[in-house]
């Protein structure tokens, strides 16, 4: 890789992790836009932006993401907002002659009762997890669209799909979160407050895959230097472990010596959600972050941005 590298949304949790990882290579010269410095979901902005820049690479890590409940919440935003900046970011990198392009989707592409673990063939075989359907439908375009510019068009446009990502620079609001920072804080502040129980959403039972969002970055660097990469690749750990291993481990990690509890009437999600990750490793990646010892580097991050006031509540 070398040459001008724009990464969309280099501020997020994926986009700064692949941003610190770049800083240091040599040949490359970084581009990058803050949000008020240029709207995505605006196409005549973004034209403007790539016409000015001429960017060589396009790391498309930008999006509006959220868990469960912020996906029941905000549909409409979900879908539109993540429509928006893919379209507008991937044609204008094809009108202005950018030479690769690598898409980063999601694991929740993939329909709710796909065979475990899932396969990219398995895409669009059958309903999606109703839950987070608007997410899902507007990255499965994405990943199309870089399909079919890449056939029709000749250009490097290929996509990658990672699983659920945590680490450095998460977001750990208490209703917009995914399910691991949610966890972190919620056993902390349980610690702090010597709550005597802590209540998960759910049975526990369902089963996700977790990815330190450092080992993304280096598949996301990988990817982007592999000569004829597939349109679109998972990115996972290859192995996972249900909501109630999960909120024991970080229970553990945290130091809270309380119960746990579990609150069924709220919604599991999908049942199982791992990846095949058979196809990434085969052109020669591996992640390095065990899920016990990104954890606690994790974790040991949440303290000191709590500290020094920079953690994202």
């Amino acid at each position: 890789m070398k040459g001008k590298v724009y990464i969309a949304g280099h501020r997020g949790m994926v986009g700064s992790s692949i941003l610190r990882k770049l800083e240091d290579h040599n040949h490359i010269d970084l581009i990058t836009r803050t949000r008020s410095e240029l709207d995505l979901t605006n196409s005549a902005l973004v034209e403007d932006f790539f016409i000015q820049e001429k960017p060589d690479i396009v790391i498309l890590a930008a999006a509006r993401v959220g868990g469960i409940h912020a996906n029941n919440t905000y549909p409409a935003e979900f879908i539109h907002e993540n429509l928006a900046i893919t379209f507008n970011i991937v044609h204008s990198a094809y009108s202005n002659g950018v030479s690769r392009l690598l898409n980063l989707g999601s694991s929740c592409i993939y329909p709710r009762n796909a065979p475990q673990p899932m396969k990219e063939d398995c895409l669009l075989s059958s309903p999606l997890e109703k839950t987070n359907e608007a997410y899902a439908i507007a990255k499965i375009a994405g990943l199309k669209m870089c399909e079919y510019y890449r056939k029709q068009y000749g250009v490097l446009f290929h996509s990658g799909m990672p699983t659920n990502l945590y680490g450095t620079g998460d977001n750990y609001h208490p209703e917009n979160s995914h399910v691991l920072p949610a966890l972190i804080r919620r056993f902390h502040e349980a610690k702090l407050n010597n709550t005597p129980e802590v209540i998960i959403w759910g049975s526990g039972t369902p089963k996700r895959e977790f990815l330190h969002v450092d080992d993304l970055a280096d598949a996301v660097i990988h990817l982007a230097n592999i000569q004829s990469p597939p349109d679109w690749v998972n990115i996972g750990s290859g192995k996972d472990i249900s909501i109630g291993e999960l909120a024991q481990l970080v229970k553990e990690t945290v130091g809270y010596s309380g119960k746990l509890g579990y609150d069924s009437s709220k919604p599991d999600g999908t049942p199982r959600k791992l990846m095949d990750n058979a196809l990434l490793k085969s052109t020669g990646w591996e992640p390095k972050i065990s899920l016990k010892e990104g954890l606690k580097r994790t974790y040991d991050e949440f303290k000191a941005t709590l500290e020094c006031g920079n953690a994202r509540l």
